[in-house]
């Protein structure tokens, strides 16, 4: 096989494919070995491999060549069990070329009381009519991201061992708000890499963007881009398909690898919590072991439900996985028709981390649409580079249809669901989770489905306080206020505790101020690496 520490390979040589006993109590059985293709017909590497890479050379995203299953009786025997032994036992399957006592270890690390204040760390709480709120935000930075970029450190540090990988590995990211903290927050000052993130300048809450500018840390960087998520996402992924820029890296000792959802290391720990959210209902007795259970998902980049699709090929019980999307909707568009179109206005939400219009991780749900076929995936590809659409046609739309339902909100419907559901609840949602909550009154509404409900709650409303009591009480009642004012005044009004993260971030000193062009993002990253170094 080719060299591991060369950052420019595009393909190695498979895996020798071999048979072993799995040594857990799970199991007996022999089952073939876990390697990782690209979307667009190349790469066959080891998960440590992808995950130390995070995007394949060839532009395509890294994908298990199978899906683990979980038999009835092994779903079973996780009811009443850890998260951590959760996300223990399911990662097993996915991390072969990591030892159980590794995956333990790094389980066990990033899923401790240390930025949790939640033990559970997905709680499930009833909201009404049969639905119920799973809680993803209870880590260190308030969102969903927090569940895998606690983990995603321990596993890179791993693979670049695992690799004899020399370099630094340098975390590159583009966030639209919440996954730039949770990226540094989870490799700040871990030896032998570095951290730096794009965000979309004036894109992103208050509240978002002081989590990040604030980091300390010798080893972050923060960089503003006068541009929208899109565009930084997309100078990105161009400079990890550059082989130039792969040179100037690797002569600086620095191997780029990614946090964003595109490295695999990102959307397998998020596949743990659908478990968790199901078993929890079967101990709770809401539903029987086998009985289907949707989930609604507030998304843009399509990470966190491409997730539950994954839960749902390795066998849980799945209804339908409904698809949220806010006013750039994308994503229910190519639901309803099958056609991914770009070429659209962008609009700036209450919910920024859905403010999005290329959804990179769709391109994995494509990979098992088109039976695997990379090369169409990658015509695909082209084809939205190119003229910014194509369509999958209407059989395997129809496909897609069997599990996935999409629809949107705008601001207004937003606002109003976040004050309906206050006023019938008492619960309070930030903006993304009040648009899974009106999606899912509109596919409860057009298809007169009941099925008990998962509303995947991706953020604290103390990120979006401003917003949040905009929508409660009115414009009046946030004039003049900032965003800790406000969450002060959020604090009274709901009995809901405000967060120490966001209430320490009151008076610390901004540490990070670059601000680039679009198309200056790989001149502003390699200054900040060579500062740092210097």
């Amino acid at each position: 096989m080719a060299g591991v520490n060369t950052p420019q390979i595009l393909y190695t040589q498979p895996k020798t494919v071999y048979h072993y006993r799995v040594a857990t109590i799970e199991t007996n059985q022999e089952r073939d070995s876990m390697s990782f293709f690209s979307t667009r017909g190349g790469a066959c590497v080891t998960t440590s491999q992808a995950i130390l890479w995070g995007l394949a050379r060839d532009g395509g995203l890294y994908v298990p060549s199978m899906f683990p299953q979980l038999s009835a009786d092994r779903l079973a025997s996780l009811c009443g069990t850890s998260y951590q032994n959760h996300a223990a036992r399911i990662l097993r399957d996915f991390l072969e070329d990591y030892s159980i006592a590794e995956i333990e270890e790094s389980v066990n690390a990033a899923y401790g009381s240390d930025g949790w204040d939640d033990p559970a760390i997905a709680p499930v709480r009833p909201l009404m009519d049969n639905v119920y709120v799973l809680e993803i935000f209870h880590g260190p930075t308030l969102a969903f991201k927090d569940i895998a970029l606690k983990l995603l450190p321990y596993l890179v540090r791993l693979a670049a061992e695992k690799n004899d990988e020399r370099r630094e590995v340098s975390i590159i990211v583009a966030t639209s708000g919440d996954t730039g903290k949770a990226a540094l927050e989870g490799f700040k000052d871990v030896p032998g890499t570095s951290c730096s993130v794009f965000y979309p300048f004036g894109g992103v809450s208050r509240v978002q963007e002081l989590q990040m500018v604030t980091t300390g840390g010798a080893n972050t960087h923060v960089i503003g881009v006068k541009g929208n998520f899109d565009e930084a996402q997309t100078g990105v992924k161009r400079l990890f398909s550059d082989p130039e820029f792969h040179k100037k890296m690797d002569v600086m000792g620095k191997l780029p690898s990614s946090a964003n959802s595109i490295n695999f290391g990102r959307p397998a720990p998020q596949v743990v919590y659908y478990f968790t959210a199901y078993t929890d209902l079967v101990g709770r007795g809401v539903i029987r072991m086998g009985q289907p259970v949707n989930f609604v998902v507030p998304t843009g980049n399509f990470g966190d439900i491409l997730a539950g699709y994954y839960a749902k090929r390795m066998g849980l019980p799945v209804g339908r996985l409904i698809c949220a999307s806010n006013r750039n909707n994308v994503l229910s568009d190519f639901f309803t028709d099958g056609i991914y179109y770009t070429h659209r206005t962008f609009f700036k939400t209450m919910s920024p981390s859905m403010d999005i219009l290329i959804s990179s991780n769709l391109e994995r749900l494509l990979y098992e649409s088109a039976n695997r076929d990379g090369a169409l995936v990658a015509t695909w590809m082209e084809q939205l580079a190119g003229c910014g659409s194509f369509s999958i046609g209407a059989q395997r739309l129809a496909e897609l249809q069997k599990t996935f339902w999409a629809g949107f909100a705008d601001d207004t419907m937003t606002g109003e669901e976040i004050r309906q559901v206050y006023e019938r609840a008492h619960y309070v949602m930030d903006p993304h989770t009040a648009v899974g909550s009106h999606v899912l009154a509109q596919y409860r509404e057009k298809t007169n489905d009941h099925t008990p409900t998962v509303l995947v709650s991706t953020a604290s409303p103390y990120k979006f306080s401003e917003d949040v009591l905009r929508n409660l009480l009115g414009e009046d009642a946030v004039q003049g206020l900032d965003a800790f004012a406000c969450s002060e005044k959020l604090e009274a009004l709901s009995g809901v505790p405000m967060p120490r993260q966001v209430r320490e971030l009151r008076g610390l000193p901004i540490r990070h101020q670059a601000v680039c062009e679009k198309g200056m993002m790989e001149s502003a990253l390699l200054a900040g690496l060579r500062d740092a170094k210097g």
